[in-house]
């Protein structure tokens, strides 16, 4: 089965879903603010991305573009398997390099095959187990990243119009008519994918196509339910990290239970207030204070960098009115603050759109109940199209800056 005809099949869709793999992934590290120093890894050298405000608008937009990255992350293993395999002659061949395209070819290759394994296992893994890894899995993604998109860029070059012809050597009309007894392999090739003395087909070229296609649909079905939710979330076996959720009204994810962030409940019970900061002097509320100034209710997504999402109705007072509250109605920034003392999410840093959005909150409700504490009581951020780590739990205080 071996051929130019099915590796290019095959690359063809890679070289449809890797860019928005790739582009949304970019986009998740600018969504988590690294102007602020928020985002992981914070020196990146001259790989800086260009920097700019992340839009608060529309909510859904870091729910769907993360979970294009990690669910099409996910689907497209069976493709990239079906690739390897398809080229494994290739892989082989002696000696490795015959002339310099031939040296820049192979050093492309290895960029991209183990640029992309290293990138599907420990992104698979992160999303199974919690922080296994003896180093910073983001510092690691992101820079394997770089090292996969060089490779596939060159890859891309130097393989496209090959990829083409081939493409155009057989239409995929005859391939999906032609029976297992009907089928013949591809003539040889210089690139020594097929076989000189093939043995029979054990499976016709449209049967690997249909298995491959059965394996990219299955794993879109253990996959796609974090995001559909209901009955199908049980479906969701390979996005355990969402697979905690509370009870009741509460009945969503939960990454970081309050136990595991070492929450103090006497700190969140009649002792707690909440700072604001950035002002004239502070100003400190008690629930009673916030309960008084004007509510507000609205449904809005949350997203997580591991590719789960949920919508839920919230209930609580607008960033914007606090920061009026505070003294500084036109904050530049705002930075949140967590009762958790330890790890590195326990505070986040606001854009000035992301304040401002008319839907940002310090919620204290959902679904018309007080929050559960490990979904953040006594209130907790909630912004449009905000990383969900950055929607902080059991804020302690509020610092609206002037930049």
């Amino acid at each position: 089965m071996r051929g130019p005809w099915l590796t290019s099949v095959f690359g063809a869709v890679l070289l449809v879903v890797l860019p928005i793999v790739i582009l949304t992934g970019l986009l998740s590290y600018i969504a988590y603010g690294p102007k602020f120093g928020m985002a992981i890894p914070a020196d990146v050298g001259w790989l800086k991305l260009p920097s700019f405000d992340w839009p608060s608008n529309p909510s859904w937009l870091y729910r769907l573009t993360q979970g294009l990255h990690v669910g099409l992350g996910l689907i497209m293993i069976p493709i990239v398997l079906a690739k390897l395999w398809s080229v494994i002659p290739r892989l082989f061949t002696w000696p490795p390099a015959r002339s310099v395209a031939n040296v820049i070819e192979r050093v492309s290759l290895l960029m991209l095959v183990g640029g992309v394994l290293f990138e599907i296992v420990t992104g698979v893994l992160n999303i199974q187990y919690d922080y296994i890894f003896g180093f910073s899995f983001y510092t690691a993604h992101y820079f394997g990243a770089w090292v996969f998109i060089a490779g596939f860029v060159a890859h891309v070059a130097v393989k496209l119009p090959k990829m083409i012809h081939s493409l155009r050597s057989r239409s995929m009309r005859s391939v999906l008519a032609t029976s297992r007894a009907d089928t013949v392999s591809e003539p040889l090739d210089e690139d020594g994918l097929v076989a000189p003395d093939p043995d029979p087909p054990t499976l016709s070229r449209r049967g690997i196509l249909a298995v491959v296609g059965g394996g990219t649909l299955l794993v879109a079905v253990l996959t796609a339910g974090q995001t559909v939710g209901g009955w199908t979330r049980q479906l969701a076996i390979l996005l355990p990290r969402g697979r905690s959720y509370g009870n009741g009204p509460n009945d969503f994810q939960i990454n970081r239970t309050a136990l595991t962030a070492r929450i103090d409940p006497a700190l969140t019970g009649e002792r707690w207030r909440l700072q604001l900061l950035g002002g004239p002097q502070p100003v400190v509320l008690d629930r009673a204070m916030l309960a008084a100034m004007p509510q507000h209710t609205v449904d809005l997504p949350l997203a997580c960098v591991e590719g789960w999402s949920t919508v839920q109705t919230w209930t609580g007072v607008r960033l914007a009115d606090l920061a009026a509250a505070a003294g500084r109605p036109q904050p530049g920034s705002a930075i949140v603050s967590s009762l958790e003392r330890f790890g590195a999410f326990n505070h986040a840093r606001l854009q000035r759109n992301q304040v401002l959005n008319p839907d940002a909150l310090l919620a204290f409700r959902v679904n018309g109940a007080d929050l559960s504490l490990d979904h953040g009581y006594p209130a907790r951020i909630i912004v449009p199209a905000l990383p969900g780590v950055h929607c902080t739990k059991w804020v302690a205080s509020i610092d609206f800056r002037e930049v």
